[in-house]
């Protein structure tokens, strides 16, 4: 599956979600009803595709951003985060890309009482569960996207981001910074 399929099938999901910021399991849901109907291999391409996004995110300065946004971000943190970011569809996903800091334009720095952090983990399942329910089977579909999906490195690319350093965070990403660190 190339990249404008995917992203139009994301797309085609978020127009029925109301709010993907705080709903990413709505578009993960729907998602899962959009790949429904598609044959297993387009499925699977799908995920071979969420799994190229994956490794190409597997970033530090994003990593940071996502360390700032959810006040902290363990790996499987960050995984679910880059699933989130998935979920707001691919302009916002490119802009994030380029620059991380642009978060600030998309998320709320005033977080609701219970709040848990921009999670996205749903998004990472869609493929798997929508294979499972056109075929009765997943496991095809993990030897699929296994055999055409990149290894994620052992290191997340570009420069190395101290988290715990408040000047370093503010260096790298000042707007994000100014929403989430306390002065």
């Amino acid at each position: 599956m190339d990249r404008d399929r995917f992203w139009g099938l994301v797309e085609e999901a978020r127009a029925s979600v109301d709010d993907t910021v705080a709903d990413p399991d709505g578009v993960a849901d729907a998602l899962a009803k959009v790949l429904g109907a598609e044959r297993a291999e387009v499925i699977a391409g799908f995920g071979t595709e969420l799994a190229r996004l994956q490794v190409e995110s597997y970033r530090w300065d994003l990593w940071a951003a996502a360390y700032l946004i959810n006040s902290g971000a363990s790996e499987d943190g960050f995984d679910s985060f880059r699933g989130w970011l998935i979920a707001q569809g691919r302009e916002v996903w490119d802009a994030a890309l380029a620059d991380p800091d642009s978060l600030a334009d998309v998320v709320d720095e005033d977080r609701p009482e219970g709040f848990e952090g921009f999670d996205g983990e749903g998004m990472l399942h869609v493929g798997s569960h929508a294979y499972k329910n056109a075929t009765g089977d997943e496991t095809a579909y993990w030897k699929a996207v296994d055999a055409e999906a990149p290894d994620t490195p052992d290191v997340p690319a570009g420069e190395e981001i101290d988290f715990d350093d408040s000047d370093e965070l503010q260096t790298h990403l000042p707007r994000l910074a100014a929403l989430y660190l306390e002065a």
